[in-house]
């Protein structure tokens, strides 16, 4: 499996709350949560996504709330993966449980910038910055993720598997 799209670059503790601001936890349809994405951080955000871009941050993204609504944002607004130096450890679940990749690397989160065109080879973890034409090793996925990331989330998968 592979992504690839333009960078859109945040700093350190994005919370669940910029994620998706909390006036909006009463939605739960991934299209109007989508709507929302990181207006609280970034009001052209959701404007300038396009299907496959990616969000590159700093430490600790997703951090704040345990809620699901931050990844279901992320993922209907058409991000493809999420890069960061480290990631809140609820939103790292969260996030595989619905589908959403994402990858720690901390060189790459620190060297990779707004508007770069970036590939992520998800089996072997290898970051490509097209742009500047480095690369940096993520973490792979383990077999057992990619197929809860191909299914669209923990449920699909589990779902699809014979009795």
């Amino acid at each position: 499996m592979k992504a690839s799209g333009t960078v859109f670059k945040y700093g350190d503790n994005v919370d669940t709350d910029v994620i998706i601001p909390a006036r909006y936890l009463n939605v739960s349809e991934p299209s109007e949560l989508a709507a929302h994405c990181m207006e609280d951080i970034d009001k052209e955000f959701i404007h300038n996504v396009k299907k496959g871009d990616i969000i590159v941050a700093n430490k600790n993204f997703g951090c704040g709330s345990s809620r699901e609504h931050a990844p279901i944002a992320i993922k209907a607004a058409g991000v493809s993966c999420v890069i960061a130096e480290t990631f809140a450890r609820i939103f790292y679940r969260n996030a595989i449980n619905i589908g959403l990749p994402i990858i720690e690397c901390p060189e790459a989160a620190k060297e990779i910038e707004a508007g770069d065109q970036v590939e992520i080879d998800f089996d072997s973890g290898i970051i490509y910055d097209r742009t500047k034409g480095t690369q940096y090793q993520g973490q792979a996925f383990p077999e057992f993720m990619q197929k809860i990331i191909a299914a669209e989330g923990l449920i699909p998968y589990i779902n699809s598997r014979e009795p």
